[in-house]
């Protein structure tokens, strides 16, 4: 419900895509200043059932969020945008997990049934859904484990207007991904 999910809702929804956002309370969602006006449907985790999942929350909520969506991510995309960013010591924030493990490793594990795909995290969310906004064509890069996982995440950034997806192979590259 942040401005990523928000930014990639909205995107994904102009482009034809039937959007659908998670959250703990719908309702108590629905009231905050940021949706005022946004006209994107709200699901509680535990009701969500989709082809493609995009987990857009922050790495710290990560697995808590996919954990409360539970087996309907089973066999289904997860293109996970999070990073593994910690902000406990203030700013410029640290990473919690890196260089032997990345997050995305480790939300693939905890959810073995997933097909993750790590994308979409190394640009603001403004780029995600717009790469025009850059002076020049650009490249998206992509880790995964599963190669139908990976067309399925490049067919969404070819959507959202990308024309370059480069695939950096299993999801070990992830970690790079993460610190980059």
């Amino acid at each position: 419900t942040g401005p990523v999910g928000r930014a990639l809702g909205k995107a994904c929804s102009a482009v034809g895509h039937e959007v659908v956002i998670a959250t703990r309370d719908p309702e108590q969602t629905r009231q905050r200043e940021e949706w005022a006006g946004l006209d994107l449907p709200l699901a509680a985790h535990k009701d969500l059932d989709g082809d493609v999942f995009i987990n857009a929350t922050n790495g710290q909520g990560s697995l808590a969020a996919l954990r409360a969506v539970g087996d309907a991510l089973n066999g289904k995309v997860v293109i996970d945008t999070s990073n593994a960013l910690d902000f406990s010591q203030g700013f410029p924030p640290s990473l919690f997990v890196s260089n032997t493990d990345s997050l995305a490793e480790q939300l693939q594990r905890e959810l073995p049934e997933a097909r993750l795909v790590k994308m979409f995290n190394t640009m603001a969310n403004q780029v995600m859904v717009d790469p025009d906004r850059l002076p020049n064509d650009t490249t998206i890069f992509v880790a995964r484990n599963d190669v139908t996982a990976r067309q399925t995440a490049a067919s969404l950034a070819a959507d959202l207007g990308w024309t370059d997806v480069f695939d950096l192979g299993d999801l070990t590259a992830a970690r790079g991904l993460e610190m980059y």
